[in-house]
C-alpha cells in the first residue's frame, strides 16, 4: 500500500481555518479547507498523530478511493473494485456510513446498503465468508461521501468522535462540545497566555469542559491519550509499532506536563447540581492537581490568583430558550461585565456566545470577534481587554431611585442608550403618580407602564417588589433587531428606574392569541408569590403563564362585588383562579360557586380560597361553562362573567366565541339569576358589539368608565363591562 494518503478531517463548521493551522503543525500536506472539513495529505505516522493529538477534528478520513458515480449500479462497481482483504477479515465486522446525494441515490440508508452490499460480495467471492454489519463496535467503519457525481471513498481511522475525549461521563443541559471548547480557547489565545504561566477562570463552568480543555494544553496532554478503542485497532492495514511509538511519546510528555507547576485554573458553578459532575470530570482527566471547582454565584466572582497574576476567564453564558429569557438574561450578562471590570482588571476574556446583542450590554468593548457554530447555532466568540479604556459604564444613570419600590440599583449601573434613559424617566414620573394613589388605596399591584411611548411597546406591572413585563408583538412592519435593542434598552432601565434587584424582573411576550394559548403553561417554575387587595390575600404566578392569575384591571370590579356580596348567592363563571370568588366571600357572600374548564385554574382558586379560610359554603365546578349553565337549576342574586374572546379546548364541545355566543350565554345566565339579581358582564375583545336585543330585553348599563382604576386609566380599551338586572 502507498506510505502516503490522502486525509479528510471533519470539524464542527466555522473550525476549518484553525484545524489547517492544527493539522499542519501536526505533520499534514498541502491542506485545505472545506466546509466542515479540511484535506491534505499525509503518512500513516502523521495519520495517527492526528488522531491522538488533534484538538479541533471529529474524524480522520483515510481515503480508499475517488470514483465517478452515474447511477447505484456505478456506486456497486465502484466500491467492488477495491481490495477490500487488505482491509478487513471476511469474517470480521464492518459499519457503512452515506452522506449526500445524486445519481439516482437520494436515499442515505439505500447507499449505505449498496456499498454494504458490494464489500461483503467481494470479501465472500474470495472465502466464501461474509462479514456481518456492527453499527456500534466494527472492525472497521467505512464513510462513503457522494458529491456533485463523485464517491469520495474512505476508511474512519477515529472510531467514534474525536471530540468525546472519555472524560465527560456526565454533563450539564447544554454543554460545549470538547473540540469546540478547546478552538474557543485557542482563538482566546490561551496557549500564550499559559505559556507564559496566566490563569485561566471560568465564572459559569457548568460540568468543566473549558478547565479541563485547558488543563491538557497547558500540561501538554494529547486530548485522546486514554482513548482505548480506535477505528483503525482491527484495520488490517494497521501497523501497531508506529503506534506504539507515538502513544508512548505522548505518555512522556503528558508525564512531564502533569510534574511540572500546575498553572491557576478555577471554575465557579450556581448550579450545585453540577459542582460533583464537574469535580469528577476534572479527575477522571488526571488533572485533580491543577483545576478546582468551587460553587458559587457569578455575582461573587472574583478570580484570586497569586499577586499581579494575571490571565484569560473565559465562559460560555446561557443563551435563552424561551420567550422570556431576555431579562434573566440580560442581567446577567451586565453582571457579567461589572464582575469583569470590578475584579479582573488587565485580564483577558473570551464570551462564547449565541446571544451576541446582548455581550453588547456588559459595559465593555470587545476588541475581536470571531463566527462559530455551536451545532446549527450560529454564535459570537467576543474577546475582549479588560482595560479602563474599552470600559462604557457608568456615565449615565437616573436622576431619582425610588426606594419605595424596592432595593437599589447596582452601585456601578451600565450607561442607559438615550432610548433607554427616556424610557427610565417615564418610568419614574409614572412611579411618582401612581406610587402615591397605589399606598394610599392600599394596592401592590398595579400597572406601571402601558406602551405609553409606542416605540416601547411594553406593559410593566408592578407585584409588590416584583416587576412583571409584557412585551407586545411588534408589528411586521418593525426590524426585528430594532424591536430586540429596544426590549433590552428597556429592561436595562428597569432596574435602574425602580431601583429593585434585576433577580425580579419576568418578561413575557404577548401576542395575538387564539384558543386558549394565554392560558397555557410557559415555564414549570411552580413559583407563588402572595399579593394582597382589598383586605384578600391572592396567589400569583410570574413565571409559568403567560397571565399571573390575577387581572390587574378588573381589580374596581373585583372590589364592587366584595361591597355587594354581603349574605348573597355568588355564580362567577369562566372564574379562571376565583380571585372574585375570593373577594365575594370576603364580603359576606351566603355561598359563592365558581365554574371552570381548567383543573389547573381550580386547583388555583381551591388554594386562594384556602389561603383566607373560605372553605366553607364554596362550590368549584369544572366544565363547560354553557353547558353547565344548561344543565344547572340554582338561584344566584350576584353573578360575574369575563369570558375569553375565543376558547376551543379540546373538554367543551364546539367552540365558544364571545361575540357570536355572548347572547345565548347571557340569556342562560340571566335565567338563574334571581328577583332583584345583578349580573356583570365584562370581556376585553376590543371589537365587541354587545347584541341590541338583549338591552330590550334586560336593563342594561354599561359602566366600563366606572371600572378602571388610575393605573388603566390611560388604556380604556382594556376592557368594557356592563350591569345587567331584569326588567
Amino acid at each position: 500500500m502507498s506510505d502516503r494518503y490522502e486525509l479528510f478531517l471533519t470539524c464542527p463548521k466555522g473550525l476549518e481555518g484553525l484545524l489547517v493551522e492544527e493539522a499542519t503543525a501536526l505533520g499534514l500536506e498541502e491542506a485545505r479547507e472545506q466546509s466542515a472539513a479540511i484535506r491534505g495529505y499525509a503518512t500513516l505516522e502523521t495519520a495517527y498523530r492526528l488522531c491522538l493529538w488533534s484538538r479541533l477534528a471529529n474524524r480522520v478520513l483515510l481515503m480508499l478511493k475517488r470514483f465517478p458515480v452515474a447511477d447505484a449500479e456505478a456506486l456497486y462497481r465502484g466500491v467492488l473494485a477495491v481490495d477490500w482483504a487488505d482491509h478487513l477479515e471476511p469474517s470480521g465486522t464492518l459499519a457503512v456510513e452515506f452522506s449526500g446525494r445524486g445519481a439516482g441515490i437520494d436515499n442515505t440508508h439505500f447507499g449505505a446498503l449498496k456499498v454494504k452490499d458490494a464489500i461483503v460480495d467481494k470479501l465472500r467471492s474470495l472465502s466464501g465468508q461474509r462479514p456481518s454489519v456492527d453499527k456500534l463496535n466494527p472492525d472497521v467503519r467505512i464513510h462513503l461521501r457522494l458529491d456533485r457525481g463523485e464517491a469520495i471513498l474512505s476508511l474512519d481511522l477515529s472510531g467514534h468522535s474525536l471530540h468525546q475525549r472519555g472524560y465527560r461521563l456526565q454533563q450539564g443541559a447544554a454543554p460545549l462540545k470538547e473540540n469546540l471548547a478547546a478552538a474557543i480557547l485557542i482563538r482566546a489565545g490561551w496557549p500564550r497566555i499559559a505559556a507564559a504561566g496566566g490563569a485561566l477562570a471560568d465564572p459559569m463552568c457548568g460540568v468543566g469542559t473549558f478547565l479541563v480543555e485547558a488543563g491538557m494544553m497547558a500540561a501538554d496532554i494529547a486530548p485522546n491519550l486514554k482513548r482505548e478503542h480506535w477505528g483503525f485497532s482491527r484495520w488490517l492495514g494497521h501497523v501497531p509499532a508506529i503506534w506504539k511509538k507515538l502513544h508512548e511519546e505522548a505518555r512522556a510528555r503528558a508525564e512531564a506536563g502533569l510534574a511540572r507547576p500546575p498553572l491557576w485554573i478555577r471554575g465557579y458553578e450556581a448550579d450545585p447540581r453540577l459542582i460533583t459532575p464537574g469535580r469528577n470530570n476534572v479527575e477522571r482527566a488526571g488533572l485533580g492537581e491543577w483545576i478546582r471547582i468551587y460553587q458559587g454565584e457569578l455575582a461573587t466572582f472574583e478570580p484570586r490568583p497569586d499577586r499581579n497574576q494575571t490571565g484569560l476567564v473565559v465562559c460560555n453564558p446561557p443563551y435563552g430558550e424561551r420567550l422570556g429569557d431576555e431579562a434573566s438574561l440580560l442581567y446577567l450578562y451586565q453582571n457579567l461585565g461589572e464582575r469583569l471590570r470590578q475584579s479582573c482588571l488587565n485580564w483577558e476574556a473570551a464570551v462564547f456566545t449565541g446571544a451576541p446583542e446582548l455581550g453588547k450590554r456588559m459595559g465593555i468593548r470587545s476588541h475581536k470577534q470571531y463566527a462559530f457554530w455551536n451545532g446549527a447555532l450560529p454564535c459570537k466568540l467576543l474577546l475582549i481587554k479588560v482595560q479602563p479604556d474599552q470600559f462604557v459604564t457608568g456615565e449615565r444613570r437616573s436622576e431619582t431611585r425610588p426606594q419605595e419600590v424596592g432595593a437599589a440599583a447596582p452601585s456601578e449601573p451600565a450607561r442607559l442608550s438615550e432610548g433607554g434613559q427616556m424610557f427610565a424617566n417615564r418610568l419614574q414620573k409614572n412611579l411618582k403618580q401612581l406610587g402615591k394613589w397605589a399606598r394610599r388605596e392600599g394596592i401592590e399591584c398595579y400597572r406601571l407602564y402601558d406602551a405609553d411611548m409606542p416605540e416601547y411597546a411594553l406593559a410593566v406591572d408592578l407585584y409588590r417588589d416584583w416587576v412583571h413585563v409584557q412585551e407586545y408583538a411588534p408589528p411586521r412592519s418593525i426590524d426585528p433587531e430594532k424591536a430586540q435593542a429596544r426590549l433590552l434598552d428597556a429592561l436595562a432601565a428597569i432596574p435602574q428606574a425602580l431601583g429593585i434587584d434585576p433577580g425580579k424582573v419576568v418578561v413575557k411576550r404577548r401576542e395575538r392569541q387564539s384558543g386558549t394559548r394565554q392560558y397555557e403553561r410557559q415555564a414549570a417554575k411552580g413559583e407563588f408569590l402572595e399579593v394582597t387587595e382589598g383586605g384578600v390575600k391572592l396567589l400569583v404566578n410570574l413565571t409559568d403563564y403567560l397571565d399571573t392569575g390575577l387581572f390587574l384591571d378588573h381589580r374596581p370590579l373585583r372590589l364592587r362585588i366584595q361591597r355587594e356580596a354581603a349574605g348573597k348567592r355568588f355564580l362567577n363563571l369562566f372564574c379562571y383562579t376565583a380571585t372574585a370568588t375570593v373577594h365575594a366571600a370576603k364580603g359576606g357572600a351566603r355561598s359563592t360557586t365558581s365554574v371552570d374548564l381548567s383543573k389547573t385554574y381550580l386547583d388555583w382558586a381551591r388554594r386562594n380560597l384556602s389561603l383566607n379560610g373560605f372553605s366553607d359554603r364554596q362550590r368549584l365546578e369544572q366544565g363547560d361553562v354553557m353547558a353547565w349553565l344548561a344543565e344547572d337549576r340554582g338561584e344566584y342574586d350576584l353573578i360575574f362573567i369575563d369570558p375569553p374572546t375565543f376558547s376551543n379546548s379540546k373538554r367543551m364541545e364546539g367552540v365558544f366565541d364571545v361575540q357570536r355566543d355572548h347572547v345565548a350565554l347571557l340569556d342562560l345566565a340571566m335565567a338563574r339569576l334571581a328577583r332583584g339579581g345583578v349580573l356583570y358582564f365584562s370581556n376585553n375583545f376590543r371589537k365587541f358589539e354587545l347584541d341590541e336585543g338583549l338591552v330590550a330585553r334586560y336593563a342594561v348599563e354599561e359602566i366600563s368608565a366606572s371600572t378602571l382604576d388610575p393605573d388603566f386609566a390611560r388604556n380604556p380599551k382594556i376592557h368594557r363591562a356592563w350591569r345587567f338586572t331584569a326588567r
